[in-house]
Formats: C-alpha cells, sequence, structure tokens
C-alpha cells in the first residue's frame, strides 16, 4: 500500500473559491492578462486498502454532484502555470486530519497517513513579475510553502531522537562580555539585565549552571505576554508638561498619589507602576465596600462576579465571567491562525475557571484595507490579506466551536499598519454551586486534557514579546498555530457537566507558555513529568515540550481518589487524558525528562518575574489647537457633508464582515448585529439570555465596548475616559443599568523606548483611574500588550473599555427607529473646560435613560461617537427604512458627541438635558430643516466603501423570477402508534455545534431528548460507539441530526463524517426500521447537509450519491453567511409542519457556509411536483427570489427546506431550533415555525 494521490476540483458552477481569486487578482493585482484560475485540493494518501480506497473517492474525498477526482494527475495546458502549496511542517491541518478519522470510519485499524495541499492552475500570459505577485498572494511564508509536484515514496517522516537536554557551561563564571554574547546567540526576549539576574541567582543562591531548558522555561515565564513586564516596571520620576489640556492629568495622578497612600498606608513593597494604577480603582471601591460582588479567588482565569439570579421563580447565586485577550502580533503575520487561537485562547480563560462560555465580542483595529497592493510595506502583509485572513480564522472558529459572536467591529487608523489589534472578548456563565476551587495539596495529581503538544507552537509568549521587524513574517513561522476548534468543543462539553467541575480543585488552561506555565502555576511546588505530554509526533526534546504553546488543552488539579472518574468522564467526551504532574510540598517547580531532571527553579525565583526595571516619565500636554472635540466647519452643504461621513470607513457597513460570525447558536442572542425588517440597523451592544438548558429565567449579560483610536491619538487620557463612559452609555442604551456595570479593559501601546513613549499609557491609565472614581465603578480584568511598533511607526494608543451588566430581557431595546410619528430626543453630555464629562450629571442622565426605557417611553437609542448625529439618524433609519424630519443646525448634526445619546420616544421626553430634535417619519428620507436627502443615497454610501472587502451580498447572473405556488396536501401522514413522550436520538460527532439547542427545543416542545458523543479515538472506540447508536435508535422514535462543523467540514466538505458514521450497515439496517415503524427523522444545517449526503433526501433511503443528485453546495458569496432568512412555507404535505400555516412567512437564523440547495431542473420540477419542497427564501413581499440579500446561500429555486416523498424526514437550513422567547427581538417577522411541536404532535 503505497501512497496514492488524487485531485478534487469543483465543477464550474460550483468553483467558488477559483472564481473569488480570479476576481481578486484581477483587480487587487492588475493581471489583465489573466484568463482562468482552476484551485485542485490534493490528498496524498498512504496505508489505505484498495477497498477503502474506492469506497472513499466518492464518498469522503469527493461528492459526485460538484466535484471532479483526478487520480494521480490533473489535466491542464502545456502553457499554464501552476504550483501547489502546502502547510510547513508541523502545522495543524485540520483538512487532512478529518480525512484521516473519515477514513478510520470504513474500519479499517491501519496507520492511515494523509498530507493534503492546494494546487493553484493559472491560465493566461504572465510575466516572471506577474508569477512572483501571484506566489506572494497566495502564500504565507509563516505558514505554508510551495510543494514538491511528485508523489513521494512514504508519508511517513524520519524524526531524529533528540539529543539530551545540555547544561550551559560556564554560565554562573562567565564575565560580562561572555554572558552577553551567551545571551545574543540564544535570541532571548528577556532583557540582558533578566539575564545577569538569572547568573546572580544561580552562582549565590544555587551554585550550578542552567539547563537549556530552565533558560528556556524563565524567558517564557517572565515574557511581557506571560508577566506583564513593562506594566510592571517601576514608574520613578514622573513629570508633566505645562499645557491647558495637561492639568487635569497631573491633578488624576496626584488624587492616585493621595488613594495609594490611604489604601496601602507604609508598605514598603508596593511600587509605582502601570500595573498599579490599573488595579488602584478596583482595590479602592472594594476597600470603601462599593465593590462587593467579585468572586475572590487564587484562580485569575478571567473576571468573575457573583449574581442572584432568578430562574424558574427562585433565586440562584451564579458566576458571571467575561475576559478579553489579544492575538496582535500572531494575527500580523498570520491572520488567520493568529485570530482563531485569539478566541480559543479567550474562551479558554472563563472555561478553565469552569464557567461555559455563551457569547463573543471581537473589536479589531486595522489600517485602510481598501489601499491598492502596491501600497504596502515592505515586511508587511498587505492590509486587506490580514483583515480578510483575520476575520475568517476568528469566525471560522468560532462558527466550529458553536459560539455565538454577537458584535463585531473593526476599527480603522491608518497607524494600525504598525501592527494589527486584534481582540477577542467572551461572557461565561456557571451556577456557583457548580464550581469548587480549592487549594492544591502535597500529592494532589494534576491531569492534562485535549489536544497534543508539537514544534508549531514554540514561541508564542515570547514571540509576542518581541519587536516585530521588516524579516518576521519570513522568521517567525513556529509562533503561530494553527487552531482545532473541535477539541475546544469536546472541552466545553465535558465542563458543562456539573458532576465533572465539582472534581476540579484549580484548572488552568494551555496558552502561549504551554506546559511552563500552564502546569506550573497551579501549584508552588511540582513534579513535571515531560515523558508523560502526549506529542503530536516523535523527536521533540525536553525543552520543545516544556515551552511549546498548546491550543485547546486544560490542566486539572484533581485529589487522587477523584482521578479515574475525571478521566472515565473525559473519554465519553471523546478527549484523551494524560496524568502529568503531581504536587510536592517543597515549593520549587522540577520537570523530568528520560528520567533527567532537566527544570528544578525555586517558587520564590520564578515569582521575582526578573530584574526589577524602572523608568522615568514624562508626560506630554494633548496640542490645544488640534482640539478633537471642535466643530470643524467644511462649508459644504449638508447633503455632500452627510454622505462624506456615513462613507467614512469607521461609519460605513460592515455588514459582509459581521455576516460572517455566527451570531445565533446556543439560541440565546437577544439581539441580531442588525435589527428591523431589512436588518439594516446595527447594534453597539451584545445581549443574551444566560445557558440553560431546561429552565428559564429573563436574565440577560449585556456587554459593549468604548474606544476612538483618533481622540486616543490626540489626547490617551481623554480617549481612555470616554472609551469608558462610550461603553457605559451602550450599556444604558440597550436598557441596561450603569450602577450595576463592571470593566475590563484591553491596553496596547507602542513599545517604551523613553520617558516621554511611557507617557501615553500614565496617561490613559490616568483618564480610567478618574473615570471609574467618579463613577464609582471598576475594572475587574484586562489585558496590556505593549509591542504596537514596526519600525518608526506606532499603533494608536489604545485602551479600550469593555462594560459588562447583568440586566432583565423585559427591558431590551434596540437601534432601529420603530414607528412613524415617534420623538427624536438629543441627549448632549455636559463637559467642563478641559472638555471632560460632568460625571455627575452624567450619573442622572444614565438614570433618567433608564427610568424612560423601563416605562416602556423609549423604543430605541443610539449612542453617539465621533461622527455625532448624522451617522446615528442614519444607522437607527436603515433597519424599517424610515425616515426623520429634523429641526437643527449644521453644527449640532456633525459635531463629536462622544457617550451622547439619540433617543426615539413614543412620547414626551422631559427631562434634564433631553433636547427635541424632530419626529419619524414614514417616507425614507432624511429632512434637516427643508433640505432633504434620499435615505436610498445615504444607505448607498454607507454600503460601497468596503463592500469591495467584506461582499455583503453575491447576486446572480441571472435574477430569474420564480413561480410562487403551493401545495396543499390531501391528508397528513400520522403515526399509527401513539406515544405521549416520544424519545428523540441526537448523535454528537466531532465538530457537533447545535446539541444543545436541540435538546432545549424538543424538550419544551414535550418530547424526551438527548444527545450522546460519536467517540472515535481509536478503533474500539468506534466499536463502542455504533453499538450504543444502535441501541439508542431502536429505543427512539425521532432522529434528529444537529447542526454543526462534523469533522470542521473537512475534508472539503460538510457532513462527510457523519454521513460516513451512518453509511455504516449497522446503523442503516436501524434507520431503515426506525422509518418501518413509522419514525421521524429531521436533518438542520449540518444535519440536513448529512441527510442529503445519506440520500435519506430527498429519496427516503440510504443510498450512494451520483452525478446528478441534488446537493448542498457553497454559498455562492463564497463564506459563511449568519442572518436572519424569511421563510415561506409551501407545502404542508409533511408532519413537522403540521402547526404551521402554508403561505405564511417566518424569520429564522441561517448560519452556514455550504447551504445551496443544488440540482438538476427535472429533480427539482418533481421535488415541487410531490409537495416535496417545504419552505423557500422569500422577500418582503414573501415572493421566492433569487435575490442574494433574501436568498443568501443562492439556493436553485429559493429551496431552503425539502422533505422526503411521505415527508416524515424534513431538512432544512435555517435554524428553526434556536427560536426562543426574547431572542432576536430586534428581527420583526413571526420566528416559530412549530416544528419540534408538530413532530411531538404526530406521535400523539
Amino acid at each position: 500500500m503505497g501512497v496514492r494521490r488524487i485531485y478534487v476540483e469543483k465543477k464550474p458552477d460550483f468553483a467558488i473559491r477559483a472564481k473569488e481569486l480570479s476576481g481578486e487578482l484581477r483587480s487587487y493585482l492588475g493581471l489583465k492578462n489573466l484568463d482562468n484560475v482552476r484551485v485542485l485540493v490534493r490528498y496524498d494518501i498512504e496505508n489505505i486498502s484498495y477497498e477503502d480506497y474506492q469506497k472513499s473517492l466518492g464518498t469522503i474525498f469527493c461528492e459526485p454532484p460538484l466535484d471532479i477526482c483526478y487520480e494521480s494527475k490533473f489535466p491542464h495546458l502545456e502553457s499554464d502555470f501552476y504550483f501547489t502549496v502546502e502547510y510547513l511542517p508541523g502545522q495543524f491541518d485540520q483538512r487532512a486530519d478529518s480525512a484521516i478519522q473519515c477514513v478510520k470510519l470504513l474500519g479499517s485499524e491501519d496507520d492511515i497517513n494523509i498530507c493534503s495541499a492546494t494546487t493553484y492552475i493559472f491560465s493566461g500570459q504572465f510575466s516572471e513579475t506577474d508569477k512572483e505577485s501571484i506566489r506572494n498572494y497566495c502564500i504565507n511564508p509563516v505558514d505554508s510553502r510551495i510543494a514538491d509536484e511528485s508523489i513521494p515514496e512514504t508519508l511517513k517522516t524520519d524524526f531524529e531522537m533528540p539529543n539530551d537536554v545540555e547544561s550551559i557551561e560556564g554560565f554562573i563564571t562567565m564575565d560580562e562580555n561572555a554572558l552577553k554574547d551567551c545571551y545574543e546567540s540564544l535570541s532571548l526576549a528577556m532583557a540582558f539585565d533578566d539575564f545577569k539576574f538569572i547568573q546572580d541567582y544561580l552562582k549565590n543562591d544555587e551554585n550550578r549552571n542552567p539547563s537549556v531548558t530552565e533558560i528556556r522555561v524563565l524567558d517564557t515565564y517572565w515574557s511581557d505576554h506571560c508577566r506583564h513586564t513593562t506594566f510592571s516596571t517601576q514608574l520613578k520620576d514622573v513629570s508633566f508638561e505645562e499645557g491647558f489640556f495637561g492639568v487635569p492629568v497631573k491633578e488624576s495622578y496626584e488624587r492616585y498619589l493621595n488613594d495609594r497612600k490611604v489604601l496601602y498606608k507604609d508598605k514598603k513593597d508596593k511600587k509605582i507602576c502601570l500595573m498599579d494604577i490599573a488595579l488602584l480603582a478596583m482595590k479602592k471601591l472594594k476597600a470603601d465596600k462599593i465593590l462587593t460582588d467579585v468572586e475572590e479567588s487564587d484562580e485569575i482565569n478571567a473576571c468573575s462576579i457573583v449574581v442572584p439570579i432568578v430562574i424558574d421563580g427562585r433565586i440562584e447565586e451564579w458566576l458571571i465571567n467575561f475576559k478579553n485577550e489579544t492575538h496582535n502580533h500572531p494575527t500580523e503575520i498570520e491572520p488567520f491562525g493568529g485570530a482563531a487561537t485569539c478566541l480559543g485562547g479567550a474562551i479558554r480563560d472563563p472555561l478553565s475557571g469552569r464557567t461555559y462560555v455563551y457569547q463573543a465580542m471581537r473589536i479589531t483595529g486595522a489600517a485602510d484595507p481598501t489601499l491598492p497592493i502596491e501600497k504596502t510595506m515592505q515586511g508587511k502583509l498587505p492590509q486587506r490579506k490580514i483583515v480578510t485572513g483575520a476575520a475568517h480564522g476568528y469566525s471560522s472558529y468560532g462558527n466550529q466551536i458553536g459560539l455565538a459572536t454577537g458584535y463585531v467591529k473593526e476599527v480603522y487608523h491608518p497607524n494600525y499598519v504598525a501592527k494589527r489589534m486584534e481582540i477577542g472578548a467572551v461572557m461565561g456563565a456557571a451556577k456557583r454551586a457548580n464550581v469548587i476551587r480549592k487549594t492544591p495539596d502535597p500529592g494532589d495529581i494534576i491531569v492534562l486534557l485535549g489536544g497534543r503538544t508539537g514544534r508549531d507552537g514554540i514561541g508564542g509568549a515570547t514571540g509576542s514579546s518581541k519587536v516585530h521587524k521588516t524579516d518576521s513574517i519570513m522568521t517567525a513561522g513556529a509562533e503561530v498555530q494553527k487552531g482545532n476548534a473541535p477539541t475546544e468543543r469536546k472541552i466545553q462539553r465535558l465542563f458543562k457537566r456539573p458532576e465533572v467541575t465539582i472534581l476540579i480543585k484549580k484548572c488552568n488552561d494551555f496558552g502561549a507558555g504551554g506546559v511552563s506555565v500552564a502546569i506550573g502555576e497551579l501549584a508552588d511546588g511540582l513534579i513535571i513529568d515531560l515523558d508523560k505530554v502526549p506529542k503530536k509526533y516523535a523527536g521533540l526534546d525536553g525543552t520543545e515540550i516544556a515551552i511549546s504553546e498548546s491550543q485547546e488543552r486544560m490542566a486539572v488539579v484533581l485529589s487522587p481518589e477523584s482521578v479515574e472518574e475525571f478521566c472515565k468522564y473525559a473519554e465519553e467526551e471523546n478527549l484523551e487524558t494524560s496524568i502529568v504532574a503531581k504536587v510536592l510540598e517543597e515549593k520549587r517547580l522540577q520537570m523530568t525528562w528520560r528520567g533527567k531532571t532537566i527544570v528544578d527553579l525555586s517558587r520564590a525565583f520564578l515569582d521575582t518575574n526578573g530584574a526589577t526595571s524602572t523608568t522615568d516619565v514624562y508626560v506630554k500636554a494633548p496640542n490645544e489647537e488640534k482640539n478633537p472635540f471642535e466643530y470643524n466647519n467644511t462649508e459644504k452643504n449638508i447633503e455632500k457633508r452627510w454622505l462624506e461621513t456615513v462613507s467614512d470607513l469607521n461609519v460605513a457597513s460592515q455588514k459582509g464582515l459581521v455576516e460572517m460570525f455566527d451570531s445565533s447558536i446556543g439560541a440565546k442572542s437577544v439581539l441580531m448585529p442588525y435589527g428591523g425588517k431589512y436588518q439594516l440597523s446595527e447594534t453597539q451592544s451584545m445581549v443574551a439570555k444566560l445557558p440553560l438548558l431546561n429552565e428559564e429565567s429573563d436574565a440577560v449579560t449585556i456587554m459593549s465596548y468604548g474606544f476612538d483610536p483618533y481622540l486616543s491619538s490626540w489626547s490617551p487620557y481623554h480617549g481612555a475616559m470616554y472609551a469608558i463612559v462610550g461603553s457605559l452609555s451602550k450599556i444604558v442604551a440597550a436598557g441596561g443599568d450603569y450602577k450595576k456595570v463592571h470593566f475590563t479593559f484591553q491596553e496596547y501601546f507602542r513599545r517604551m523606548t523613553d520617558s516621554s513613549t511611557w507617557g501615553e499609557p500614565i496617561s490613559a491609565l490616568l483618564g480610567a483611574y478618574e473615570a471609574q472614581m467618579k463613577l464609582g465603578l471598576a475594572s475587574i480584568g484586562g489585558k496590556d500588550s505593549m509591542s504596537g511598533s514596526f519600525n518608526d511607526i506606532n499603533v494608536p494608543p489604545t485602551l479600550v473599555s469593555f462594560a459588562v451588566a447583568v440586566g432583565d430581557n423585559k427591558n431590551i431595546i434596540s437601534t432601529e427607529l420603530k414607528n412613524s410619528g415617534n420623538k427624536l430626543y438629543f441627549v448632549k453630555l455636559k463637559r467642563d473646560k478641559y472638555d471632560l464629562p460632568d460625571f455627575e450629571y452624567l450619573k442622572k442622565i444614565y438614570c433618567d435613560i433608564q427610568t424612560e426605557i423601563t416605562n416602556k417611553k423609549i423604543v430605541s437609542a443610539f449612542v453617539l461617537e465621533r461622527n455625532g448625529i448624522a451617522e446615528a439618524v442614519s444607522k437607527m433609519c436603515f433597519g424599517n427604512m424610515l425616515g426623520v424630519s429634523l429641526k437643527a443646525d449644521e453644527e449640532i448634526l456633525f459635531s463629536p458627541e462622544f457617550g451622547g445619546f439619540l433617543l426615539e420616544s413614543e412620547s414626551e421626553l422631559d427631562f434634564e438635558g433631553a433636547s427635541y430634535l424632530g419626529e419619524v417619519i414614514e417616507e425614507p428620507k432624511i429632512i434637516v430643516n427643508s433640505e432633504e436627502i434620499s435615505l436610498d443615497k445615504i444607505l448607498e454610501n454607507w454600503k460601497k466603501p468596503l463592500e469591495s472587502v467584506f461582499p455583503s451580498v453575491e447576486e446572480p447572473e441571472n435574477k430569474e423570477e420564480l413561480e410562487d405556488k403551493l401545495y396543499q396536501a390531501e391528508s397528513i401522514y400520522i403515526a399509527k402508534e401513539k406515544n405521549a413522550l416520544p424519545r428523540v436520538f441526537i448523535p454528537v460527532m466531532p465538530g457537533t455545534n447545535c446539541e444543545y439547542d436541540s435538546i432545549r427545543a424538543f424538550r419544551r416542545a414535550g418530547a424526551s431528548a438527548e444527545a450522546f458523543v460519536f467517540r472515535n479515538s481509536s478503533p474500539l472506540a468506534i466499536k463502542e460507539s455504533v453499538e450504543h447508536y444502535k441501541n439508542e435508535i431502536r429505543n427512539s422514535q425521532i432522529i434528529m441530526f444537529p447542526g454543526g462543523f462534523s469533522a470542521g467540514d473537512e475534508p472539503d466538505g460538510s457532513a462527510k463524517f457523519f454521513a460516513t458514521v451512518f453509511r455504516n450497515e449497522v446503523l442503516k439496517k436501524e434507520i431503515e426500521d426506525l422509518l418501518l415503524r413509522d419514525g421521524l427523522i429531521l436533518g438542520i444545517c449540518n444535519g440536513f447537509q448529512t441527510l442529503i449526503k445519506l440520500g435519506l433526501l430527498p429519496d427516503g433511503k440510504i443510498k450512494a450519491q451520483e452525478e446528478f443528485s441534488a446537493t448542498l453546495a457553497r454559498n455562492t458569496i463564497g463564506r459563511h453567511i449568519s442572518k436572519m432568512a424569511y421563510l415561506k412555507v409551501v407545502s404542508n404535505k409533511s408532519p413537522w409542519l403540521m402547526n404551521a400555516n402554508l403561505g405564511d412567512v417566518y424569520a429564522n437564523p441561517v448560519s452556514h457556509g455550504e447551504g445551496r440547495f443544488v440540482a438538476p431542473k427535472e429533480i427539482i420540477d418533481e421535488l415541487f411536483k410531490n409537495g416535496q419542497v417545504a419552505t423557500r427564501y422569500v422577500d418582503l413581499n414573501g415572493n421566492p427570489t433569487m435575490c442574494g440579500e433574501y436568498n443568501p446561500n443562492g439556493s436553485y429555486a429559493a429551496i431552503e427546506g425539502i422533505t422526503s416523498p411521505d415527508g416524515r424526514i424534513f431538512g432544512k437550513m435555517a435554524h428553526s431550533e434556536r427560536r426562543e422567547n426574547g431572542v432576536a427581538i430586534n428581527v420583526f417577522e413571526k420566528q416559530d415555525l412549530q416544528i419540534f411541536e408538530s413532530g411531538v404532535k404526530y406521535f400523539r
């Protein structure tokens, strides 16, 4: 069984990526002589039997209706230019990994090996320069390379056995010059003073030389990424430039000094540093008994507050966790992997705190992505590649793991060309009684669970702490891992089980520091056996195992008697576990490898975090002549000014970006990202119900952000203060109570080089400190990143404020205007002579607005920012295309009004500060005094700027008019055998993420529903899972195939893993038997894809797909799409639709990358004739359409869902299981098709 090679190419009608790439190369690179582009997926396969190879060709590696498969060679013209791209050795390849998992399901116990690559073929006439441009565009050297075109003899890699870890001989006796040479030879992230500090310690305290591993561990442990060394630098002489706007900055510093004197008394060890300024407001408010709800714990996984929640009428204490994370450096050099692992890392922090993560926010910073490629700086990826690659990476990870991304915003500023900003912020929650926190005891066991270690993560922490140089993109390949979201989903499932979490004494996630930090932080005394750490491949030495970054892994502390039980639960979730360490009495961190101790460091020395650093600080005063609060009179007419405002990159539509992210998974998103019947009014906060499975609660969490890079560039002090105010105002505008808010900050600054550069972060932190103290609200967490420099360019001083509150769903409002005749009010924030907020007035305004929202007078609200009322009015109008008539001076419309409000009220507002501005009108236009501007024209200008970067819609070449027809069934089949409590079997594959939503939907409808994990970690696990599934199907009346990304929608296609499992003859027979006994089958999204690939749809029986079978193809827009779709019930043949009304329209969320129903015309005609087309995509008039705005995936004949001939098998793309009371309240259409109730009714 040698290496077999196959190439898989999409048929021309479905070659979406090839068409996209062709368009990009023509428009972006200017390749006018490019005739055609082809994209082929290449697989090299080893150790597969001929029988399994033949089986897998048309089921796993290619899909006959969509793909063409070539064995060994692919056809091409002699003049074609082509090359093949593969990942660098050691990078995680999800496609190859999923292919291996699928092939193993066929029953083979051989050690199957598969490698994947992508072949690009270009037809046309190209110069050598053109060819080089194409290669550079298609290949990021950080993670990929040109592959050899010859077929290898074997795919096995012979790894050299590593040498024993060496000591650095003579280290403690080196003079300074020799020590400097040694330091430079190791390319460390730590400073030379830290290196000397290590020498002094080892010479004077231990009298020995270090091992190489110890130096690398200390470099990782003390990195800025892991230990905030810049924020911990002692600030000595802090001086302030004289200047008008500098006065309040200096006053805030004096207030800080006075407050710390009161708080710390005469404690000598409390040094002044950025970290102290960042934390002091929280400490002071705690000391003053104002901040009382923070969970106090030795575990610092995420911000954690204790909140009483009313659930089903009773009060329970819950932990609400939130965390923000950045991956600026990794995303800059490898956008997809860096952004994906940004989210993965953010999730793991509250997850390690044993809370279930249910909603995410993404805030990013970039330079202008619309600039032509020739303006790309040397040593940089083009901004367009960065922003699109990062969006795909973050969304791919979140969509796969099943995390609702409730808010997405990209902030543009030219100085983010220095280094991208990539922030992920997440919300998590758990019942407090299910979380146990204990101090580890000597003898306790450390269990590692989840993914394996490889070389691909070495340098994750230290790389993030280094300067980004021109050659970084060529040399940093090992610093950015690829994420494996399905594995992290398994950990989420495991930690959602209370019987598991109550066993865990302490937990830490594996991040950039790998074993050394993740396990090293769990207890003061530890011995870690590196030989027990699971590895992706052989050949790693002890140092590599100790420091390699590790995605999707956790380390948990367990008492010895709990280990067996914990590992059993992990196995049930298809997770690998290993006992790797033990807690010791002696306070030392020890690591062994090959039976030898290679790390043995004192905990006290580790905790020093290196040599003490000091610096002086000089704080510059903001420029009085460039005050951003002043009105800029351009002398342009109102229409031109208005259109320019909505065309600003920071105002313009980002709908094409936002809709890449699944916003509805979990069925808890109270607000969809865009509201109104046109889904065009963007929200400013994300709001979610708590992740309850069987219970009900009106409690919601609200998260918002605040930050303006231009304001912060003028004054970091003002920027930070208004970031806090902006985030707080958005909580109030959504219906939250400002008094219940907690903050977490993201600081991102240039690399510190002299005293004046230190002035930027201290100024920002002082602004934040002043705001917190005057509001009586604290930031209880945060993340700093201090490496935002590239050559002589620095990122804008950045302090992003994230505000979080727990609120009541009944009080939540959205941003879109509701009804004509309603009144509009402008609430301006009072500012003092330094243009700082009047906080007493602000708090009163917040209370007044909250009262009127609770009283149902205020029905929509929008918080103003740099572009003032013009931006706010436009965005509020778009959702329902209602107009406004305003009576206002031009200055009011276009002036910056950070933190102010625009309010829509059903009646007069009479509180102080609420100024009448105008009213809502039915006509889609904006009237200012006597001047009119068409709302359509404003909308067009708003949509245009970023459409070429993030397309929001793909219109078909031929917009055919579709016939609107309904099928009236003469009768609906009903089960002969009745069952008051039908049992629903829900299979869970690697990558499934909709099982909880499906369980909840069926249980709410009156069924008994359970989900069962298919374990595939070994041939025995597969065999046991098949047997288990057989018994579950036999004892069930309904099978529900849930949504998700089975095996990550790989290899190159959705639901292949799912379908391969159920082609097993044992399970195939059970499905047939279930149908014979009047059973029902439902498949949604990935489940629909499964039914199609199995042949259960449209034919009602399991059969192989043929070349002209119906199937589901990639969306015409070429990406994942998440939004609300309008669906019309066009047949009542199926029992699944008994409770829906024929001809009625329902709004359901769609979220998929492959949902385009395609089939030959003859099959489609037959489906309509038989009444098997159940639901169709329709426009706002209820007409089936090919328009991309309403038929989001480009489905033929606008088909959304179909049934089997008898109607008992139903598959659809839109997520009906995500409908719940109080969810998607800003989308106006009935949402409940009553599918699950109908399924239960069928048996009663």
